[in-house]
């Protein structure tokens, strides 16, 4: 008799409902994850605005020109933001160093 894979198989009683951690992360210097995170949602809060009020004295008579003109404004939004964060990051970290040293 075949057995398929995808059966369903009882859990125990015992067994905890919320799973494992996987894993953690330390890292050395800025940590990229955060930036991503923080530039994502800055990008989306703040650059929202930016699009729609320069978007006011701009002529978009197209759905094609409505889109490359957020995606023009928005791609500068994002670069500018991400370095910013980058930035702050970086500076934030080395401020840590020089406190832990003394």
């Amino acid at each position: 008799m075949a057995t398929d894979v995808g059966a369903f198989k009882p859990v125990a009683a015992d067994t905890p409902s919320v799973p494992e951690r996987v894993a953690t992360t330390d890292p050395d210097g800025v940590d990229f994850g955060w930036v991503m995170q923080v530039t994502f949602v800055v990008t989306i809060v703040v650059g929202s605005p930016i699009v729609a009020l320069l978007s006011i004295g701009t002529a978009l008579d197209t759905w094609a020109a409505r889109v490359l003109f957020a995606v023009r404004v928005g791609s500068v939004v994002w670069f500018v933001t991400a370095v910013g964060v980058y930035l702050y990051a970086r500076r934030a970290e080395s401020d840590d160093l020089a406190v832990g040293d003394s």
